[in-house]
């Protein structure tokens, strides 16, 4: 760990600085860990620098997801994503997760707030599944360009699929090369537009859809020798990356 470890307000101070007006604040900084004046406080700083928020976690316990929506609101958030947790090694089915959601689906109507479930591990026909099933305008897609190769499944096939769903897009470049001994590959990170995803294909696929998400810059930084080597090849990648989104992507 870093001295000074990033939190949430550092994250804020990141984006003003990139001139990016959206932060996603992921399950690695807890909103729920957070007192109610470090909440206020962060919510504030957003407002002060017209930064929208939106919130992340894992997992889809209804209680949990309950607990989460009232956060969502009350930093002004109108977005909530999540993944389907494996802590167990299994992960739920279509109609597991059907049920577990249609409990908390007055509380999203309630609230005003979109549950986005994210492509992780689980196949993207059964996510396309699920969205038919729960028909919900609260539920839809945090679509990742990278999870779903863990399935294995293609960006393209992907993107094609989940896209008449997607509320929320994480961009995440990558590079898929074979090792030296030519069985096998390595799939790591890029800066966006600088490795194999075709960043102005998948914009014209989702508009083309109807859909015109936010665009969260994810990204896959390989460890360095040291860890502030690491810290700042990511600062590095973060501001190639929105030089690069910003031919595409005004605001």
């Amino acid at each position: 760990m870093p001295a000074e470890p990033l939190r949430a307000p550092g994250l804020l101070a990141k984006a003003r600085d990139l001139g990016v007006r959206v932060v996603q604040i992921g399950p690695n900084l807890p909103l729920d860990h957070l007192s109610d004046a470090e909440l206020e406080s962060l919510v504030a700083q957003a407002r002060q620098w017209e930064i929208t928020l939106e919130v992340g976690t894992a997992g889809l316990e209804p209680e949990h997801l309950r607990r989460y929506v009232a956060i969502t609101r009350r930093v002004g958030a109108t977005l909530l994503r999540t993944v389907p947790d494996a802590a167990s090694g299994n992960l739920p089915t279509v109609a597991q997760i059907a049920d577990q959601l249609r409990s908390i689906l007055p509380d999203l109507a309630a609230a005003k707030v979109s549950l986005v479930i994210e492509n992780y591990k689980v196949p993207v026909g059964d996510l396309s599944r699920l969205m038919e099933a729960l028909h919900s305008p609260w539920v839809g897609i945090c679509l990742d360009t990278v999870n779903s190769l863990a399935v294995p499944e293609g960006t393209e096939v992907v993107a094609k699929t989940l896209a008449p769903y997607t509320k929320c897009l994480h961009v995440k470049d990558f590079m898929i090369q074979r090792v030296w001994h030519m069985m096998g590959f390595t799939v790591e990170g890029r800066p966006a537009g600088q490795g194999q995803l075709n960043v102005p294909w998948l914009l014209d696929l989702l508009r083309s859809a109807g859909v015109t998400p936010n665009v969260i810059l994810e990204l896959w930084v390989p460890p360095q020798k040291t860890l502030p080597e690491t810290i700042a090849l990511e600062q590095a990648w973060a501001q190639e990356s929105i030089k690069f989104l910003r031919q595409y992507i005004s605001d």
